[in-house]
């Protein structure tokens, strides 16, 4: 057996143990698609800095370790141990899922309106196979993607909500995802799939958490979210990933819109020791919006990697893509942005900012727009920027009776601050300007470089 083989050939096994649950989780139909995608992942493998895509991320910690799966009802979470990471029951529809599985007693009652479901993934998959089939594992393509067909082929549950055609989900719907390991590492397939009718809207908060503390073991997760907008839906859509420095996270979310529908996607991250963000979206009828925004803080030796992909498919559509990046220590970060424009999208206007700061003469961040136009009336532009703080503006509030640590975090606190002030949701944005005050005078991003 070769080294590739090894690497994964307990994921193979473990799909076979599973043959008959996995008939059971969502129901005989989809065990077709599992097969396919279990197929695929065999050919591919884990990727390694060989390939282009992968060349700032390297994945050999998560190949070479033993993941074991997890398993529903293992953990025992309660809902003081959450309530740092949730909202007011009155402010938030909430779902809670522990290593992945849903928790009905952690989630809080009354989750679905009049047209809008929200609940279990699993569980829809039995009762509204029609809504779901038609899309689920048809928008993130799993054929090239071996974290994607990963997560197909072993999919264990996550959230489906469904807002029928002029819904509009008044209270956002936060999906609440916890790890916790006791002791042993373990690996968690989370999977969910928002459909968003004609002239809906909604919000939709997905977070990532870890709960143990100074005993936890490494942690995989591998989420995957699909987002279908229909003609004139709006999707306001966050994630907020904040694990704990042992875990690795591989997310992929991919974007489907129709007809003038209009998401917004703030991808958030603040923990984990190795992060990747496969933010894919697809343009794919006139007048569509899509806004990208992110913003990543890491230090001690954290990598995040966030790598974009936004396709033009038709004409008058726009698109932005703003991401922030603060890097200190030895930490590493990458941003990749590629934007497609289509013959036939004419009347394109697409803008990509990746901005960085490094505090550290060790930091490193590598960044690298794309544009590949294929129509003669766009408009697209591309910038990055790599710096560090300004040491004049560092001088400026010290003669303004400031100490230098003082100065240099408020320098810090207002670049990081304006990738989330496009945040809708008011407690949210709160929230996550508290948590990037909180890492900064917690942490060493106001010493020294």
């Amino acid at each position: 057996m070769t080294e590739k083989q090894q690497m994964h050939s307990a994921y193979i096994a473990h799909f076979q143990r599973r043959a008959t649950s996995l008939t059971n989780d969502g129901g005989a139909w989809f065990v077709p698609t599992r097969e396919a995608a279990l197929a695929c992942f065999s050919r591919l493998g884990f990727p390694t800095l060989r390939h282009e895509e992968w060349k700032y991320t390297n994945v050999a910690p998560i190949a070479q370790t033993a993941f074991e799966p997890a398993a529903p009802g293992a953990a025992q979470v309660t809902l003081d141990q959450i309530e740092p990471y949730t909202f007011a029951d009155d402010a938030c529809t909430r779902l809670v899922f522990v290593n992945g599985w849903f928790v009905p007693e952690l989630s809080s009652s009354g989750a679905a309106s009049e047209g809008v479901v929200a609940g279990s993934l699993i569980a829809a998959m039995r009762t509204h196979r029609e809504l779901i089939e038609p899309h689920l594992a048809r928008h993130a393509a799993f054929e090239d993607q071996a974290f994607v067909a990963l997560n197909t082929a072993l999919m264990q549950d996550g959230a489906f909500v469904h807002v029928a055609k002029r819904r509009v989900v008044s209270r956002p719907i936060h999906l609440l995802f916890v790890s916790t390991t006791e002791g042993r590492p373990l690996v968690a397939h989370p999977r969910n799939l928002i459909l968003a009718d004609a002239d809906s809207q909604a919000t939709v908060i997905e977070s990532h958490v870890s709960l143990d503390g100074a005993e936890a073991a490494a942690c995989f997760t591998n989420p995957v979210t699909e987002i279908v907008a229909s003609e004139h839906a709006v999707v306001d859509y966050y994630k907020i990933q904040r694990q704990d420095d042992r875990a690795y996270h591989v997310g992929a979310l991919q974007l489907h819109q129709y007809g003038s529908s209009n998401i917004s996607a703030h991808t958030i991250s603040l923990g984990g020791s190795l992060v990747r963000h496969d933010i894919n979206a697809l343009l794919d009828a006139e007048g569509c919006e899509c806004t990208l925004n992110g913003l990543y803080m890491v230090n001690g030796r954290q990598q995040v990697d966030n790598h974009l992909r936004v396709v033009h498919a038709r004409p008058h559509c726009n698109s932005r893509e703003f991401f922030k990046g603060v890097l200190d220590d030895r930490a590493r970060g990458a941003f990749t942005g590629r934007i497609v424009v289509h013959p036939d999208a004419q009347k394109t206007d697409a803008k990509q900012s990746n901005m960085n700061l490094l505090l550290s003469a060790d930091a490193q961040v590598d960044s690298k727009p794309q544009l590949e136009i294929f129509a003669d009336d766009v408009k697209c532009t591309h910038g990055a920027t790599i710096g560090q703080v300004d040491e004049e503006a560092v001088f400026y509030l010290r003669s303004r009776g400031m100490s230098r640590a003082a100065a240099r975090g408020l320098l810090i606190h207002a670049f990081a601050r304006e990738a989330v002030e496009g945040v809708r949701f008011d407690a949210l944005r709160e929230q996550l300007e508290g948590l990037i005050f909180t890492r900064l005078s917690q942490g060493d991003m106001l010493q020294e470089a």
